[in-house]
């Protein structure tokens, strides 16, 4: 599970190096105009941190909660706008999730319970929910289709493929949403037509999960 997680976290700290121009872009239509920056900005100091060398922590799953934790205050501490206390605080939660898990629970159940710990952390934070053209709405359906999958019997790298597979799904079904959080609530109808950004950014998380998952 540890080296599962480094693995996404240095992956993910990549691929939003390489999309933060189209992050942004996005951003520039119906928010800041800083989103691909400012995440870029917050996975560099993630990739700092975890060069510095992993916890001391006794146990794979709860090293792994542990290193979440640390990056989601990381995320807090460099990430600009609503993206740093949003996603830092949905690691933090994540990494709770997995430093109390049982280390029995199997792979794809932690996955899951980590994912569902996020999104409560967000939509308390936020005080949003899916439909409103959030990163809720990747992030939701990501988890309906994690846990059918879980339920169908799939394996760990199948359940994280299916989770990509619906967040990106879910990212472009923002784009006829009407927006009623954040800045991009400022813009009302203009933001439809538009896909939202955190959205597109979960995304790109949970696919680089599901691509570092099969390559473990």
């Amino acid at each position: 599970m540890f080296d599962a997680l480094e693995s996404w976290l240095r992956l993910s700290a990549a691929r939003i190096h390489e999309q933060a121009p189209a992050l942004t872009a996005l951003d520039q239509a119906i928010g800041d105009g800083d989103h691909g920056i400012n995440m870029d900005r917050g996975f560099a100091a993630i990739l700092v941190q975890l060069d510095a060398g992993a916890p001391e922590v006794e146990g794979d799953v709860a090293r792994a909660g542990t290193m979440l934790r640390t990056a989601g205050r990381t995320l807090i501490s460099t990430v600009g706008g609503a993206a740093g206390p949003l996603y830092g605080t949905a690691f933090v939660r994540a990494g709770s999730t997995l430093v109390a898990a049982e280390s029995s629970t199997a792979d794809g159940e932690l996955v899951l319970a980590a994912l569902e710990a996020a999104i409560a952390g967000i939509a308390g934070l936020g005080k949003a929910t899916a439909g409103e053209k959030t990163m809720l709405d990747a992030l939701v359906p990501a988890l309906t289709s994690g846990r059918e999958a879980l339920g169908a019997g799939s394996t760990v790298a199948e359940i994280t493929r299916v989770i990509a597979e619906a967040a990106e799904a879910g990212a472009i079904a923002t784009i006829p949403l009407l927006a009623t959080k954040g800045r991009a609530s400022y813009l009302g109808e203009r933001s439809v037509g538009h896909q939202d950004p955190g959205a597109t950014s979960s995304a790109l998380l949970l696919r680089s999960l599901a691509d570092a998952v099969a390559a473990a």
